[in-house]
């Protein structure tokens, strides 16, 4: 009995590895929720920032669809921040000197291409997140594409 017992495969090396959610997701799921609970506070892209949140839930679900949008949607937001200098530059209402940023009740003022650098890199550690083996590794990949199985 002890001998067909052990000659039976047992799962659990591969389900050790994609059982917890990685912590890289984890904080990239947490800036995601507090930045759309914060636009739905704000009144700013509510459409948007449901949809984030959906995602957040397909992610945590561990759906395969919702693999696929984590990457497009930190390709889509990579180009567009990367394109955000030239999508600014108006010479016609073209501001000279810093900008002030407020950080509760710090207020600094830094000029624009630290700001445009900041957010660049901050997109690349979302696409550093998503592309990431220990990610995929935490999706279903035989599932189909539908959100809602």
């Amino acid at each position: 009995m002890s001998e067909q017992e052990s000659a039976i495969p047992t799962p659990k090396a591969n389900a050790t590895v994609s059982s917890r959610l990685p912590k890289r997701l984890i904080a990239l799921l947490l800036v995601y929720v507090v930045a759309s609970v914060s636009g739905l506070v704000a009144k700013q892209g509510v459409l948007f920032c449901l949809l984030t949140l959906l995602m957040v839930i397909a992610i945590i679900g561990r759906q395969k669809a919702a693999l696929i949008m984590l990457r497009g949607y930190t390709v889509v937001q990579l180009g567009l921040i990367s394109m955000l200098p030239v999508i600014m530059y108006d010479p016609g209402n073209l501001v000279v000197g810093p900008t002030t940023v407020h950080l509760g009740e710090w207020q600094g003022k830094l000029p624009d291409y630290v700001i445009f650098i900041a957010l660049i890199i901050l997109s690349l550690l979302q696409v550093w997140v998503a592309f990431d083996k220990k990610v995929k590794a935490w999706f279903k990949p035989k599932l189909n594409l539908n959100i809602m199985s």
